[in-house]
């Protein structure tokens, strides 16, 4: 596996992140999983070992600071970062929430995920081999109600990641934003999403560590989605995608 011998994956104790740990241990390369739950972050980690490789985890909120991920890994030789921590973690109008609320969105995919990026791409550049996934949201590409925030930071995390594929492709690094449409996640779930048709996150991983060489972005299913919104009014991708969404919702 070029992207051994080991990963560090963020939001990695359930859903899409601990996909990424299965296939990956699936291929010997053994990981370090991030995650703010302990009990789904231990349970992860003991079907990853149960595939012959090792695990460790820490229970952190990435929002208080990424130090300590840091640290625990410094004696690794990492091959890949999945940065898929990152959903929606306060969902209200913009003008109406709570700031601080809106600001943790921006801590938790902007502030926390910076210098993740910043210090494992030196690592991987200087080791002039490796890979970065961060995973996106089609919520990326339209502004939506009550999640404006997440949909804008999503859109910085995509335009970032393109950046640091062309900066770190020359240098053997493969850099890729990946984009989820629906998915049947826990998270989904608990936010009583409807998911009919949505995706399986073993799928999505898989796909994703596929598509790894060919960044800078890949859209799950196909790119087909996104194509369609660049050609219509704005205003019309937008209430559209409003309208689909609210008929998403169980509750």
């Amino acid at each position: 596996m070029r992207y051994g011998p080991w990963a560090l994956i963020t939001g990695g104790s359930e859903g899409v992140g601990a996909a990424f740990a299965r296939q990956l241990a699936a291929s010997g390369v053994s990981s370090v999983l991030v995650a703010r739950k302990p009990g789904p972050l231990e349970q992860t980690a003991a079907e990853v070992r149960s595939l012959g490789v090792e695990c460790r985890t820490l229970t952190i909120d990435l929002t208080r600071g990424v130090g300590e991920i840091l640290d625990a890994t410094a004696d690794l030789d990492l091959g890949l970062l999945v940065l898929n921590a990152g959903a929606n973690s306060y969902g209200h109008e913009f003008v109406d929430g709570d700031a601080a609320g809106h600001q943790q969105v921006v801590h938790l995919n902007v502030t926390a995920a910076l210098p993740l990026l910043h210090h494992v791409g030196a690592r991987l550049k200087a080791r002039g081999a490796g890979g970065i996934i961060t995973v996106g949201s089609m919520a990326g590409y339209v502004g939506q109600e009550r999640i404006a925030t997440y949909a804008a930071v999503k859109a910085f995390q995509r335009v970032l990641t393109e950046g640091l594929w062309l900066e770190l492709q020359p240098h053997g690094v493969d850099v890729l934003h990946l984009v989820l449409g629906l998915t049947r996640t826990p998270a989904m779930e608990r936010a009583g999403m409807r998911l009919d048709g949505a995706a399986d996150p073993e799928d999505v991983a898989r796909e994703g560590l596929e598509q790894l060489p060919h960044g800078p972005v890949h859209v799950i299913g196909g790119d087909a989605t996104a194509e369609r919104l660049s050609r219509h009014p704005r205003d019309a991708v937008v209430r559209g995608f409003a309208e689909m969404l609210r008929g998403r919702y169980e509750r």
